[in-house]
Formats: C-alpha cells, structure tokens, sequence
C-alpha cells in the first residue's frame, strides 16, 4: 500500500462520509493510479438506495473514480494544496453492481494535463469484472 486513509487526507480535501478512497495502491504522479475502495456494509447511501437490494450508487462510483484521479493529479508538487473539481463526464457505462462487502478497485489513466485542467479514463472494478468505466475531466483550482 502506497498511501492510507489518513495520507489520502493530505492531499485531497475530502472528508467522511464523502471521500470515497481507502487506499492507494500505485501511483505514478501526474499519469496513472490504482486505488481502492472497501464498500462497508454500514454505509450511509445503503439505508436508501435501495432498501430491498442494496447497490452503490452509479455516481458515487464515479465521484471515487474521480477521487483517485485527484490524488495522482494533487500529489504533484505543483498542485499541492490546490483542489481538482469536476469538469465533467462522457460515456459512462455501468457493467456490473457494486454491493456491500465488494472490494472496487479505482484504475485511472490521465491522458491530459494541463496547468488546470484534464482529462482521464476511469475504470472501476469488481475483482475481475468492469463496474464502470467513464472518461472524466477535471478544473484544477
């Protein structure tokens, strides 16, 4: 493990119960991450959506993949202390649930950077099978 919860916390500004990354496995700063989230049975969302089968939320799945895009991109010497913000999401596709106890492991690729702003393709799987993939832009601030 390259990073925990609590040096997530250094680098992003995100806080529970929204930040959405438990680890990071591998990092290249600026270009690629593997990080990973442990979907917990008590987590809040699954109180409602949906009480009879309970599933991670498609968006939430993305705002994790974003997430781990952000600390590849702010770990980055010049962008420490800067926040990533969403710019936007093409071609989502959502292949298989994401439930409680499933381990989602959150691969993105930054195919663009700039001073600020970015682009990547984001993958979220569940052992071996796709969850979502998406490409995500991001502002950087």
């Amino acid at each position: 493990m390259l990073y925990n919860k609590e040096q997530i916390k250094e680098i992003i500004p995100h806080r529970d119960p929204f930040l959405l990354i438990d680890e990071v496995e591998s990092m290249e700063e600026g270009k690629e991450i593997v990080a990973i989230k442990h979907v917990d049975p008590s987590e809040y969302y699954f109180e409602g959506h949906f009480p009879q089968e309970k599933v991670m939320p498609g968006v939430l799945i993305i705002e994790a993949l974003a997430q781990a895009g952000a600390v590849a991109i702010l770990s980055m010497e010049q962008n420490r202390g800067k926040i990533a913000y969403f710019g936007g999401i093409k071609e989502a596709k959502f292949r298989t649930k994401v439930v409680p106890g499933d381990t989602l492991r959150l691969e993105v690729k930054i195919d663009r950077l700039r001073s600020s702003a970015g682009t990547g393709i984001g993958v979220a799987m569940v052992g071996d099978k796709v969850a979502c993939q998406c490409h995500l832009m991001f502002a950087i601030g």
